[in-house]
């Protein structure tokens, strides 16, 4: 696998970048600049190991297509992320393909650091019907980015999904090709008394089968495992709030366990490519 690491400024001009065989290193010795954006090509789709930024953790990701591009933030995107990320004049970026064990291993197949409104082509991917006041620290994306600490809200590490009292409120979480689930994890966010909390979840998924969970008041990971199956997709829904004083529930971390299906990554590679071939018809 190919694999390219770029910065581009806002008029697409490539600020550095740098290439390699399964593994490519990118050092960026400038300040950021609004409109700059962090992108990663591959000659192939496939996992792969994405550090981005040395103040986010690196993650094991999927790349579906040849490119994914990650806008720098700035002003309210970067309440996401650590305040030490995207700053100063000097930044390592590296992406390493993912070794067959890696990707084998059992494992939260929601993490995605890297997630953004824009991404299409890296995953996991999440994405709500709502969003709290469409402010970054209450986006899906932070339902999906590893970071738990939930008894604040508001900013980095407290980042979480709001669903702005909307009893309607759902998230999904997309796979970009078949996985085999067999875990569901919560973490609630648990600023008690400013948060209130549900006490049941629903989970339909893509091949049709639905769950409820029964949940309680607590900032502890909230476990449920179930039978094996393979899927595409989640959403999550059904959110009944508790009977308290507070309108704010909100959920800091989803995690959905499981394993890769072996040969789906070439399936679904395949199956993109037929699409892309196919012409649209009104």
């Amino acid at each position: 696998m190919e694999l390219t690491l770029k910065i581009v400024d806002a008029d697409g001009f490539v600020l550095a970048s740098s290439t390699g065989q399964d593994e490519t290193f990118l050092v960026y010795r400038l300040n950021y600049s609004e409109g700059d954006c962090v992108i990663v090509e591959t000659s192939e789709p496939g996992h792969v190991f994405l550090a981005l930024d040395s103040a986010v953790h690196p993650a094991l990701v999927y790349m579906r297509e040849g490119a994914y591009s990650l806008a720098v933030p700035f002003g309210d995107k970067r309440k996401s992320y650590s305040p030490n990320a995207f700053k100063g004049d000097i930044h390592r970026l590296s992406a390493r393909r993912a070794r067959p064990d890696e990707i084998a291993q059992r494992r939260n197949l929601a993490l995605n650091p890297w997630d953004d409104h824009a991404n299409r082509t890296l995953f996991p991917h999440a994405h709500a019907n709502v969003e709290t006041r469409g402010e970054a620290a209450f986006a899906a994306r932070n339902a999906i980015d590893g970071e738990k600490a939930n008894d604040n809200h508001g900013f980095w590490p407290y980042t979480s999904w709001g669903i702005n009292r909307d009893p309607q409120a759902a998230l999904t979480v997309e796979f970009g090709r078949p996985v085999r689930i067999d875990e569901i994890v919560f973490y609630l966010r648990a600023d008690f008394p400013h948060d209130s909390w549900w006490e049941k979840a629903s989970l339909t998924l893509s091949n049709g089968r639905s769950f409820s969970f029964p949940l309680v008041k607590s900032g502890a990971a909230q476990s449920f495992p179930i039978e094996p199956c393979i899927i595409e997709w989640v959403e999550l829904h059904g959110l009944i709030k508790a009977e308290d004083s507070s309108p704010f529930p909100a959920l800091t971390q989803i995690e959905i366990w499981g394993t890769e299906v072996a040969g789906a990554a070439a399936v679904a590679a395949e199956e993109a490519a037929v699409c892309a071939a196919v012409p649209l018809t009104l």
